[in-house]
């Protein structure tokens, strides 16, 4: 049975994975603040507009942790709905235009390197309505169109999240590493102190080895995108309920086109090559990950949060708590998924792809080709998606483990979830309010900023 984090010190303690700072936090702070905050999830997610009727929520499964966060009325907490395949540039410009209010706009340089994948800078109707009252069009509306450096918002994202939400603000701060984009208000820069907090949660800022497992197995990315959505039973069968959002590559799903036709449809469009660069296949990899870190910095002017996750256990002859019917033969030198990870996490989290013959699960899975991000041991414990060593920041960039204060311009971390898979730690298997904590303990600290 998993062991969710608790606000008492003694009950931190014995969890060891967690960090005790963490708890240290949570009924201590007094709330400086109540900016609005922003949760944006991961690769393969969803909005709050997806799978309605269902019950089920990118946050919390059939919990609700936006509407735990906002407290009844006492806090403003939105959930963004960006891209699950798109590159973090692409989703940084979903978000940025959906929580300000404006139409997404790519930038002149940024598409033209994508030009031979089908991107498109200014895609019709990608928009958000900053004004109820003057929208002719009926976009969404902006989630809040008052943001700028006097009213700042504090940002919680999970997995690519944390890389879309570090892309962003460095865009809004320093504009465009290519030059001039255009004349969008995004690559303008200078839009200091606008964001106070960001928060991620299994983020791979260094990448995972999950994608090379994948491409090395299963190259087609969008078919294998597609099994992945329906076997989490997101994509549905003859209604769109789940959205790709790729216009920006020409890529729409028509109204009445069930998800399994409209991947059928494009299962074999540009964008999908892995010599794409401008995707989310290529910015999860290690290699990916280091050139989105090579230009995206820490920002001195934000207070950044870490938190990690691990769902494997060191293989062992017998009697330890991963799946035996997947691994029955095991070595102490690997990691293996635990039995109660979520099941489509499974195959690949441990020594082996099961099933495939000798292919190296991300338990195992090592890397040093020339010109390439090696990897070694220290990236095998994971949560089925990322590595744990991922998780903590970017690599070369300051951090610092929290201890109860926090440093603007520095990754304060603090700590992961042992035994907690990378569903578990949104709530996708928990009954009631398992998953919570996790997120009391994340307002504690940036509402007492």
């Amino acid at each position: 049975m998993k062991q969710w984090a608790t606000q008492s010190v003694a009950q931190c303690v014995a969890q060891l994975g967690f960090a005790v700072a963490a708890c240290l936090a949570g009924p201590l702070a007094q709330a400086a603040n109540n900016y609005p905050v922003v949760m944006v999830h991961g690769f393969l997610g969803f909005g709050p507009d997806e799978l309605q009727g269902t019950g089920f929520r990118y946050w919390g499964g059939f919990n609700d942790v936006v509407a735990h966060m906002r407290n009844g009325s006492s806090h403003q907490v939105y959930a963004a709905a960006v891209g699950p395949v798109s590159s973090n540039w692409d989703r940084a410009v979903e978000l940025y235009y959906q929580i300000k209010g404006g139409c997404a706009d790519y930038g002149i340089k940024h598409t033209a390197s994508a030009a031979a994948y089908g991107a498109i800078q200014k895609p019709a109707g990608k928009c958000w309505a900053a004004d109820p009252n003057n929208n002719p069009n009926h976009y969404p509306l902006a989630l809040y169109p008052a943001w700028d450096a006097n009213h700042p918002i504090h940002l919680v994202s999970h997995s690519q999240g944390g890389q879309t939400i570090r892309t962003m603000i460095q865009l809004m701060e320093n504009g465009s590493p290519n030059g001039n984009e255009g004349t969008a208000e995004l690559y303008t820069g200078g839009k200091i102190n606008w964001v106070k907090s960001a928060t991620t949660i299994s983020t791979p800022h260094n990448g995972t080895t999950l994608r090379d497992v994948i491409v090395d197995f299963v190259p087609k990315v969008s078919e294998l995108a597609g099994k992945i959505v329906e076997a989490a039973g997101l994509g549905g069968s003859t209604s769109a309920i789940y959205k790709f959002r790729l216009e920006q590559f020409g890529l729409a799903q028509g109204p009445a086109e069930s998800f399994k036709d409209f991947l059928e449809r494009i299962k074999g469009a540009p964008f999908w090559s892995l010599n794409n660069h401008d995707a989310a296949q290529w910015d999860l990899g290690p290699d990916g990950a280091k050139e989105l870190n090579n230009w995206v910095k820490t920002s001195p002017n934000v207070y950044y949060y870490s938190i990690g996750s691990d769902a494997t256990e060191q293989g062992s002859f017998c009697c330890n708590s991963t799946d035996r019917i997947i691994a029955p033969f095991q070595s102490s030198s690997y990691q293996y998924a635990r039995d109660d990870m979520i099941f489509f996490l499974k195959n690949t989290a441990g020594e082996w792809v099961v099933p495939a013959i000798l292919q190296p699960g991300m338990g195992s899975y090592v890397q040093s080709a020339a010109g390439r991000v090696p990897t070694d041991s220290s990236w095998f414990r994971n949560d089925g998606v990322v590595n744990t060593v991922s998780m903590k920041s970017p690599n070369g960039q300051p951090v610092r483990n929290y201890d109860g204060s926090s440093v603007r311009g520095s990754w304060n971390y603090l700590g992961y979830y042992d035994n907690y898979d990378h569903f578990d730690v949104l709530g996708w298997e928990q009954g009631n309010s398992g998953v919570f904590p996790i997120y009391d303990n994340i307002g504690s600290i940036i509402y007492g900023l």
